[in-house]
């Protein structure tokens, strides 16, 4: 199977979770045997073209005109990735189905969906009402609108929980029976040989100081905001503790206020950004990772982290609350709730054996129901049903159409019986 990718983020390009999640399923895919080419947004100095281990990666600027705002800056996109791909149809061939990751490119896939008749199957990762909890403003209705817009020319649409299955039928109505869900996952070698690295552990905290992670965007519906309220309850009940904030955002001057406002300068540290190795060692330095997301549709850091062996918090919303079962292999916490937060950690800090078992349990469940090899098979079983479903839809439109042109040719009775009598009446002429 020939299948066109489009895709806002690609590595070394990583601005949210979508770029792992096409690496990771592509190269999978690579091993199934089919082709797989990545149309993208180019970042820094990296290659126009790069086979990136049998992918074929194809990376598109935006034209050298200064947009607006964010809104234009992404339709000039969409027109780059259409324009790339109708170079690499015409030199190439065309695909067999395109996957259209969120609404980021909706418009290049629609456009190409309609020059080269290719089905569309489109992986919805997030929704801006889920977001940003509601509609807010006219920029956040567009982008809604258009969401909605991918999901309508869509023939199978793909969504990563049974929460955002929900989410999708509710906001737009889509029938029951075209949303898949098929799980993100991680690569279940990331951690093969990583050991804890002191050396790198002593930059963030000392050897006594237990170490909670936190690793993600700082912006609202993370919800770091509410870990850090959570430390001065963790702090009384356990002195040696130190939060890391590992990530970037918009927030970050904002949270920097709020551990100072709480006096806890000393106790939490904001590692900044970090990817590759860094992350790999990060995890491994941790005693525990906490995710308290407001929003959450799947969640793959918990994944992460449980696969690095440290037992994790999460928010009870979202995809968080289907990947963690309370005190099996994860512990939960109320949404928004820093004493509940507080609690589950102190509970981890306290009782190394339920740590333990924890630890053991997430790391089979990750192993068993969350790697690639399941995740592609799934997702090309849904390539396959949207090709299938366009097929017949083509052969009813040629069936109406051949009865449209057949009803034309053979007249009716009336018609007959009019013609008819239009031949008497030149007779008797």
């Amino acid at each position: 199977m020939k299948i066109l990718m489009l895709t806002w983020e690609y590595p070394p390009r990583v601005v949210g979770g979508i770029s792992r999640v096409v690496y990771d399923l592509s190269h999978r895919l690579i091993k199934d045997g089919h082709e797989v080419t990545v149309v993208t947004y180019r970042d820094g100095n990296v290659p126009y073209f790069e086979d990136d281990k049998g992918v074929k990666v194809y990376r598109i600027d935006n034209y050298m005109i200064n947009p607006n705002n964010f809104i234009e800056w992404i339709m000039q996109m969409n027109f780059a990735m259409v324009a790339k791909a109708n170079q690499i149809i015409n030199e190439e061939g065309t695909f067999d189905i395109i996957h259209a990751h969120d609404w980021l490119v909706a418009y290049a896939a629609k456009a190409l969906k309609e020059s080269f008749n290719i089905p569309i199957v489109s992986t919805i990762h997030a929704t801006e009402a889920g977001r940003n909890s509601g509609i807010h403003d006219a920029t956040q209705r567009y982008i809604n609108d258009t969401e909605w817009m991918l999901t309508y020319e869509s023939t199978e649409v793909i969504v990563n929980s049974n929460y955002m299955k929900g989410e999708l039928q509710r906001l737009f109505g889509l029938p029951f029976e075209k949303i898949n869900v098929v799980p993100n996952g991680v690569n279940l070698n990331a951690f093969v040989g990583v050991e804890r690295d002191y050396d790198f552990r002593r930059r963030y905290a000392m050897d006594n100081e237990k170490i909670i992670l936190f690793m993600g965007r700082l912006v609202y519906e993370k919800g770091v905001q509410h870990l850090i309220a959570a430390m001065p309850k963790i702090l009384n009940g356990y002195h040696d503790a130190k939060l890391i904030i590992a990530g970037r955002g918009g927030m970050i001057d904002e949270l920097r206020q709020e551990v100072h406002a709480l006096g806890i300068d000393n106790k939490v540290y904001f590692a900044g950004y970090m990817n590759g190795k860094d992350v790999q060692k990060m995890y491994k330095a941790a005693d525990i990772s906490v995710f308290p997301s407001t929003y959450e549709p799947f969640g793959i850091v918990a994944l992460e982290a449980m696969l690095a062996e440290n037992p994790i918090v999460v928010s009870d919303i979202g995809g968080l609350n289907e990947i963690v079962q309370h005190r099996e292999n994860g512990m939960k916490a109320y949404t928004g709730n820093p004493n509940s937060i507080a609690d589950s950690v102190l509970e981890l800090l306290f009782d190394h054996q339920l740590c333990a078992n924890i630890v053991k349990k997430a790391k089979n469940k990750v192993r068993n129901e969350y790697n690639w090899n399941k995740i592609a098979q799934d997702t090309h079983f849904t390539y396959q049903k949207a090709i299938c479903e366009t097929m017949a839809e083509r052969q009813r439109l040629q069936n109406e159409q051949d009865k449209a042109k057949k009803a034309k040719k053979i007249p009716g009775e009336t018609e007959i019986t009019n013609l008819l009598t239009f031949r008497k009446r030149q007779a008797y002429a």
